[in-house]
């Protein structure tokens, strides 16, 4: 017993000197899109101080990254006009990645409560032949995986999927239809980014250096009372799942919500100001806020 504890203690130490893969932050899988003509960030985590390398194909650049001392690591590229597929690769001594499919456009995330996140599934107008012709190859989807947290996240999980009819019916519908009548009108890729959750408060998606500042409103939330379907705790869905994306370009977001804050209708003028403006600032975009 002694000395299978003993091997199994050698081991453990084995493996926590082996070098750590390369890892991309949740967001960056094949079939994504990027922000067209501006710079973005690609990220994520390796062995703290390696090097590797990107590579971007519509460019046919490679440039070098390290790894700081906390194992992440950035990397700003600039895109192009709208097009694609492309690919990004990335090589390192212990893996490899390569992103396939990968487009350029516009990137619009869709949030707010259950009238975002509503689907074709959940019986809209004309259902069967909206679901039968969303073959859209040029519009991308992501969904993103519902949780609440006490402290902004870095991680998310999720994937980007092709527009096809199986893909678009469990998808926000209102997202999908502006989506494409955004495509039919610019003739270029689209994005969505859906992290709608139905039920839920502006204060949730607030983050909490807002209510740091304007003790009022905070006071105001207490008139918010409990629902079954989510919970009402501020900042736990910004937290959750507005903080893991910031990093990554957007070009604006589309927002429906409003209905679970009629108990303190008289300062969400206040409120939704100081969230829209808190999102621009953490994003460090002045984007269209619809």
């Amino acid at each position: 017993m002694k000395l299978r504890n003993y091997l199994l203690a050698l081991c453990i130490l084995a493996t926590s000197f082996v070098k750590a893969e390369i890892s991309l932050h949740g967001i960056f899988t094949d079939h994504m899109v990027l922000q067209r003509e501006t710079s973005v960030l690609l990220y994520g985590w390796a062995n703290p101080n390696e090097e590797f390398t990107v590579f971007t194909s519509w460019n046919n650049e490679t440039v070098k990254v390290k790894t700081g001392n906390d194992a992440k690591w950035e990397i700003s590229v600039n895109t192009p006009k709208a097009g694609g597929p492309y690919e990004i690769s990335f090589k390192g001594e212990s893996n490899e990645i390569t992103l396939k499919d990968v487009l350029i456009g516009e990137v619009w995330l869709c949030s707010g409560q259950s009238n975002m996140e509503w689907s074709a599934n959940s019986n809209i107008a004309n259902k069967d032949m909206e679901i039968a012709n969303a073959n859209y190859p040029n519009i991308r989807l992501f969904s993103v995986n519902k949780r609440t947290s006490t402290y902004p996240q870095e991680e998310i999980s999720g994937t980007w999927v092709v527009c096809t009819p199986k893909a678009m019916q469990d998808f926000s519908a209102v997202a999908y239809f502006f989506a494409r009548n955004l495509q039919k009108e610019m003739n270029i890729p689209i994005g969505l980014i859906d992290n709608a959750w139905g039920a839920t408060s502006a204060e949730v998606w607030t983050p909490k250096s807002v209510f740091d500042a304007h003790s009022d409103l905070v006071e105001a939330h207490k008139k918010v009372a409990p629902n079954k379907w989510v919970t009402v705790e501020k900042s736990v869905l910004y937290n959750g799942l507005i903080a893991p994306l910031t990093k990554f370009k957007i070009g604006g977001t589309i927002w429906y919500q409003g209905e679970s804050n009629t108990a303190n209708a008289e300062s969400y003028q206040k409120l939704f100001t100081n969230m829209i403006t808190s999102w621009r600032n953490a994003w460090n975009i002045d984007f269209p806020f619809y």
